[in-house]
């Protein structure tokens, strides 16, 4: 048997270029019969046509269409994000664009945990990353000082300049898990024993990384709206007042129930008059950011010493693009770690960039990549116009929610997530109804508990949704629910 090619090095675009032909087929035919947004006949009769898909997981003789049969199996199985159907949760159909990119960092394969790994892709994540930190804090460069015309002094002015103050950094992480841990490690380690206090609206990572990371029990706070009650989280405070630092409360830009935002300036005002850090989980609506439109609806989120960042969800990456942004670049000299081969000081004092404390991983793919090749090719007004039909998008589907008399509107969407119910139907029929279309391959719904009772959630991620697609689901789910 000869050696099979690689991806990489000179010769390896030309051993790919027959296989994605392979792919790109597979992809073709295992979506054509799949038919819609999710396999038909549920777990059962899925799992049943991957083990005879596969067969033999690891056979004496390889098989030559194994590539071919898989995909195609694979693609056959799986939830397209894509279809305006498929509309349950955060998972968003990636841009073309972020999943060439994303093969390109697969066939490159550098690993950003030393230099001479990954020479140009460091440089670019630290570009990137301090770029979209940028976007939350403000650019250090506008504090520079400044010759005539507002033309920056020359480095090789004689007279000494003062550096500007740093003014944020992020780090690439694998999504808001990631980042949220992050962001209590970073507060644990700069005030050992901090307590979070989060709403009762809070991401589940966030009380987990309190327990995963040994810190006390988390304090919630009362979210009656669905957002935290700065009433109640004042009262929490100053019930537990104590040294500056020690307090950590985390607040949420864009839940995942229902989207919503909490009030961040009243937020970060109390954190401040009671010495408190605080985190924003900004996974969800971060994206926001690009907006012209929605972005004033993210105001406050400049006060947060940390925050989340998912570019998979509102930046129509391929899964995983999350990041973890901090206004105190210093912060982050609590993730500096040793370990000679990769980073040893003869090494760094020469010069050669130490990476080891960008992460807790070790080894990481370049994720950065689709991200930097996504907002260099749309730019801030491409990414915003996305946005900007995402939560259209979500307003039509309520206006079409409201106007049916069959259906109950939860509230008026925040983001692109809206939350709506059959009228005079339970809640056992309510999850009935998600549970057959999900069954029969037509929708994917998702699920939220709020006021007390179960309601039907379409997070619209997809720009390419119509009315009628939109319409089209309102009609499905009637359909079932009259069954």
């Amino acid at each position: 048997m000869s050696t099979p090619p690689l991806a990489s090095g000179a010769e390896g675009p030309d051993s790919l270029r027959p296989l994605l032909d392979t792919v790109l087929q597979a992809l073709t035919a295992g979506a054509h019969a799949r038919g819609g947004p999710l396999p038909a006949g549920g777990p059962e009769t899925v799992a049943r046509r991957i083990r005879d898909a596969v067969g033999d997981v690891l056979p004496d003789k390889g098989d030559p269409n194994a590539l071919h049969d898989l995909v195609r199996a694979l693609a056959e199985g799986a939830a397209d994000p894509a279809h305006p159907h498929c509309a349950a949760h955060l998972h968003c159909p990636p841009l073309a664009v972020a999943t060439a990119a994303d093969l390109a960092a697969g066939a490159l394969n550098p690993s950003l945990d030393s230099w001479d790994q990954a020479p140009a892709a460091s440089e670019l994540e630290a570009l990137v990353t301090r770029t979209l930190a940028a976007e939350i804090y403000g650019d250090a460069r506008a504090s520079e000082p400044k010759g005539r015309a507002g033309v920056s002094t020359p480095a090789a002015a004689p007279r000494r300049r003062t550096e500007p103050p740093k003014r944020g950094d992020a780090l690439v992480t694998t999504g808001g898990t990631e980042s949220n841990q992050l962001a209590l490690l970073l507060a644990r380690e700069a005030h050992p024993g901090v307590r979070l206090i989060c709403g009762a609206n809070a991401h589940h990572s966030l009380p987990r990384a309190a327990w995963l990371l040994g810190l006390p029990e988390p304090v919630v706070v009362p979210a009656p709206a669905g957002t935290l009650d700065p009433a109640a989280l004042d009262e929490a405070l100053t019930e537990l007042s104590g040294p500056p630092g020690s307090l950590l409360v985390a607040a949420t830009a864009g839940t995942t129930d229902a989207g919503l935002i909490d009030p961040l300036p009243q937020i970060a005002a109390l954190c401040t008059a009671h010495g408190a850090r605080l985190h924003i989980d900004a996974a969800y609506g971060g994206g926001l950011l690009f907006s012209e439109r929605h972005r004033p609806k993210l105001a406050g989120l400049e006060h947060a010493d940390t925050v989340t960042l998912d570019l998979h969800k509102l930046g129509w990456q391929p899964v995983a693009a999350g990041l973890l942004a901090v206004k105190n670049p210093d912060d982050l000299t609590a993730l500096a770690h040793h370990a000679d081969y990769l980073n040893a000081d003869d090494d760094t004092d020469a010069g050669l960039p130490d990476l080891l404390g960008r992460s807790l991983r070790t080894t990481r793919r370049p994720d950065i990549l689709k991200i930097a090749v996504t907002l260099k090719t749309l730019g801030r007004h491409g990414l915003g116009t996305l946005v900007d039909q995402v939560c259209a998008h979500a307003h039509e589907f309520a206006r079409q929610v409201q106007a049916h008399p069959g259906f109950e509107l939860h509230d008026a969407p925040t983001i692109s997530t809206v939350l709506f119910r059959p009228t005079r139907a339970t809640d056992d029929a309510v999850a009935a109804v998600r549970r057959q279309l999900l069954h029969e391959g037509r929708a994917v719904l998702g699920r939220a508990h709020l006021d007390g009772r179960l309601w039907l959630k379409v997070t619209l991620l997809n720009p390419h949704t119509r009315p009628d697609d939109l319409a089209a689901l309102l009609k499905l789910v009637e359909g079932n629910t009259s069954r």
